[in-house]
């Protein structure tokens, strides 16, 4: 029975992320069809004619994007590769598409053979709004000192206890990440903030964003990024930046 991986690009504005958790809250306020893994699952039903099970990567939150998520399932049909591709891309939405499928050892999983996962949160860095990608970056007016943020930035990189930058009601889970390289970019009046991790926390990558922001405007000194990493406190972190500037730009393995 082959063992395929799917490389896939989405935009995640109108889905409740990947998965719906199953509660209550969430079930009132989303449509639960309204997910990648069920539209992908429905639609891969309807080609191989046989349940599939998709195994991702990771799991991203609503309204986050991916570039290069992986998942992975086995099947017992013989359909071409790139047959199954072409049939997934005319039936899936247009904010969903397969950019490649390959066959994979069996052993292959796509969550726990992978080895570190690349993040990226787009800032538009000017004085007015984008009509045009006003879905997929976080618009910021303020003048940003670009060096100080990078600086800042380094205190960052290394296995941590990443506890000011979790989440507040995740705060049973396991807050110990290894990042392995932050880079601050700017083209033009966009600004990138690129995280390479071997996993990461619940909103951990916006509440990073989020607390250079805030160095980059002044708001907090050169130097906090460290005490603030240190405090292992929430509270003296920057804000959770919006889900719609996030997108998972490369698992690699």
């Amino acid at each position: 029975m082959p063992n395929l991986k799917l490389e896939i690009e989405y935009d995640g504005t109108r889905f409740y992320g990947w998965q719906v958790q199953n509660c209550q809250k969430a079930r009132l306020k989303y449509n639960a069809s309204r997910t990648i893994q069920n539209i992908l699952e429905q639609t891969l039903k309807k080609i191989l004619q046989e349940d599939i099970k998709l195994i991702v990567a990771g799991r991203t939150d609503s309204g986050v994007h991916a570039l290069s998520q992986v998942a992975n399932f086995k099947t017992g049909s013989k359909i071409p590769l790139d047959k199954l591709r072409w049939g997934l891309n005319c039936l899936l939405p247009e904010d969903i598409k397969v950019s490649r499928v390959k066959k994979v050892p069996l052993d292959f999983n796509s969550r726990f053979s992978a080895k570190s996962k690349v993040y990226r949160y787009t800032i538009l860095n000017r004085k007015y709004s984008s009509a045009l990608s006003a879905k997929h970056l976080y618009f910021f007016p303020h003048h940003l000192d670009i060096g100080l943020m990078r600086r800042e930035a380094k205190a960052l990189v290394g296995k941590h206890n990443f506890k000011s930058f979790q989440a507040s009601e995740q705060r049973e889970r396991n807050p110990v990440r290894a990042i392995k390289s932050i880079k601050i970019s700017r083209d033009k009046n966009l600004l990138h903030i690129d995280i390479e991790a071997d996993s990461f926390l619940y909103n951990m990558v916006r509440n990073i964003a989020g607390t250079l922001l805030e160095i980059g405007r002044g708001r907090f000194a050169e130097g906090s990024m460290r005490k603030i990493l240190e405090s292992r406190n929430r509270t003296c972190a920057g804000p959770t930046l919006p889900a719609k500037g996030l997108c998972l730009m490369k698992v690699r393995y």
